[in-house]
């Protein structure tokens, strides 16, 4: 410690970008701040989207304790509330990616200070960066690697974000909280950056600078123009119809297929397990509750009064279709038949499928009830192709399409799920 730092990245003239200070970094801090801040609300109200309160199958997250609170029954109107809320915060969270990256490029030289440790409170101060960059990197990782459906990490997703998200934002309001007010006061000036050294220049600003070969706000400029070539190329998996087109980083590719079942999906029926045998002339529809239950083949289910709804289907990660005409059985009329018709209460919803996740879903009152909740056998005037769910699915306006069941086979009304 008497001698000083070592050679390399803990001496202060090695860091030489006389980009470096706190006017850059505040104003990237700021944007992150509301960026951040709008991630955070929507990941809170795609949380909702999956009613987690409900039942163990709608939220699997082991020890959630007061962290998994419901905020709400998750609504049915309007159907393309997931749609919007879950597109803001996939498509806001690749386009922050380049200001995250210079963030922390214009801090980095706080990463390597010296001493370490200078005191106890500076260490806390320490340990709560470590929690915040961390977390800052996990979120983003783990976030960017669903929406391309590639599962290298260990263990799900949902449980692995979920926990990260509370670590990051943890971190993040501690750090704003601390540096906010420096923040405001950095880009509120007019005099420059402070001198190397002082306390104003918070060990951002090179005491030896090289002779600068793009402006900051020519370095601001290169940041904008790569989350704007990010939002090109992410935006239109949300937005659906010919912009489709543009989302280069979509998952599957930017061409769902023709037909009347040509829209996306994720689970294709070999990948879940589905043979033909489940779903052949064998395949019967359970339906369970208040005491009884009635079976049902799928030809006396098409003598069943069929409706017609136009909804979208909308997933985490971030696509989302246009409406789709979909005709079927409405759920409340299929818990009529079990003596549940009115006042019909939640339903448990059981897959064929033997592999994935989801495989079972819980779906409240107030979705059951909407006249737009069918038991769907037909998409667009044509028979559900085997991917989209054949011989039925659930569709559900405004939820999570996982929660819009495919290969159907046993709807349990009002007991515990």
């Amino acid at each position: 410690m008497a001698a000083g730092p070592p050679p390399g990245p803990t001496r202060p003239g090695f860091w030489r970008s006389p980009l470096r200070g706190p006017w850059l970094t505040s104003v990237f801090g700021l944007i992150l701040l509301v960026g951040v801040t709008i991630l955070f609300v929507t990941g809170l109200l795609s949380y909702a989207a999956y009613n987690p309160d409900l039942a163990p199958v709608n939220d699997q997250t082991p020890d959630k304790g007061w962290l998994g609170f419901s905020l709400f029954s998750w609504p049915t109107s309007p159907t393309w509330l997931y749609r919007l809320t879950q597109g803001v915060h996939v498509t806001l969270g690749v386009v922050l990616v380049p200001v995250l990256l210079a963030k922390l490029w214009s801090v980095i030289p706080k990463l390597f200070e010296w001493p370490p440790v200078r005191s106890p409170s500076h260490g806390i101060e320490r340990l709560s960066l470590l929690l915040l960059v961390g977390g800052a990197g996990f979120e983003f990782v783990t976030g960017i690697l669903n929406v391309q459906l590639h599962y290298i990490f260990p263990g799900s997703f949902y449980t692995l974000h979920f926990y990260g998200a509370w670590v990051f934002i943890g971190a993040f309001v501690v750090h704003v909280t601390f540096r906010l007010p420096r923040a405001l006061r950095a880009v509120g000036t007019r005099a420059g950056d402070p001198a190397a050294g002082t306390e104003e220049a918070a060990g951002l600003v090179s005491p030896h600078p090289s002779a600068p070969t793009i402006s900051r706000r020519g370095a601001l400029a290169m940041v904008g123009a790569g989350s704007l070539a990010l939002l090109l190329v992410t935006a239109g998996q949300s937005i659906g119809g010919w912009f489709r087109r543009t989302a280069l980083l979509a998952p599957h590719g930017r061409d769902p297929g023709s037909g009347p079942n040509g829209f996306q999906i994720n689970k294709t029926a070999g990948s879940v397990g589905i043979r033909a045998s489940d779903t052949g002339p064998a395949w019967r529809l359970t339906v369970r509750g208040g005491g009884r239950q009635v079976d049902l083949s799928y030809d006396q289910l098409l003598s069943m009064t069929q409706h017609e709804a136009a909804l979208p289907i909308a997933c985490v990660e971030g696509w989302s279709t246009p409406d789709q005409r979909w005709s079927g059985v409405r759920l409340t009329d299929l818990a009529a038949l079990v003596g549940l018709g009115t006042n019909t209460p939640q339903v448990l919803v059981k897959s064929l499928q033997r592999g994935g996740s989801f495989s079972s879903a819980a779906l409240r009152d107030n979705q059951v009830r909407d006249p737009r909740s069918l038991l769907a056998v037909r998409v667009n005037g044509a028979v559900l192709s085997p991917d989209h769910g054949y011989p039925a699915r659930i569709i559900v306006p405004g939820a999570p399409g996982v929660h819009n069941t495919k290969w159907v086979t046993r709807l349990t009304f009002g007991e515990p799920a």
